[in-house]
């Protein structure tokens, strides 16, 4: 069977919170992923992750720290609208989903589904130096991070072959964390 789903964790460790798709990645590869999925640390390969993008996949799950303006370590699952996304310019260093999703779609078709589940960021360490590691609040959603993951994943598979139309997986969850 190939692969179909791709959980691609990303982010930059040495920022602190910003590691926390790679923290993700990382804990999901601790117990072997099914047949069916892929679990990627991409850190800040932004262009290895355009292309893989452009593979045929299911779904495409990006983890990465995510700010929306909710209490740090509050985790988010969205699936964003590709279409009418302009070309980006994408700094090889950086990952910045949006961009990444908006060079990939200008290269070419992303074909699967795109879901992305985030974290509300609480520090990224000083402006020069960074900080490695994550702070403790976003720490500790790693685990509610990886069964937000794991229950997207069974949904997709439970949504297999249903039309859009039918489709369980109309997503906007969030989980604040006071």
């Amino acid at each position: 069977m190939r692969p179909a789903i791709l959980i691609a964790g990303v982010g930059n460790i040495f920022l602190g919170d910003d590691g926390f798709g790679v923290e993700v990645a990382t804990a999901l590869l601790k117990h072997p992923p099914a047949e069916d999925v892929v679990v990627r640390d991409f850190g800040i390969r932004g262009f290895d992750l355009v292309y893989a993008l452009l593979e045929p996949w299911e779904a495409v799950i990006l983890v990465d720290a995510l700010a929306r303006g909710a209490h740090p370590g509050s985790l988010y699952a969205i699936e964003p609208r590709l279409e009418g996304m302009e070309e980006a310019e994408l700094n090889p260093h950086g990952m910045d989903p949006v961009r990444v999703l908006t060079l990939a779609a200008s290269l070419g078709t992303i074909t699967a589904r795109v879901f992305v589940v985030g974290c509300e960021p609480e520090d990224f360490g000083d402006e020069l130096e960074g900080r490695m590691g994550l702070s403790a609040t976003v720490e500790a959603a790693v685990p509610p991070a990886c069964v937000m993951v794991e229950g997207l994943v069974g949904r997709l598979r439970a949504a297999r072959g249903m039309g859009r139309e039918q489709d369980p997986l109309q997503l906007q969850m969030t989980k604040e964390v006071k």
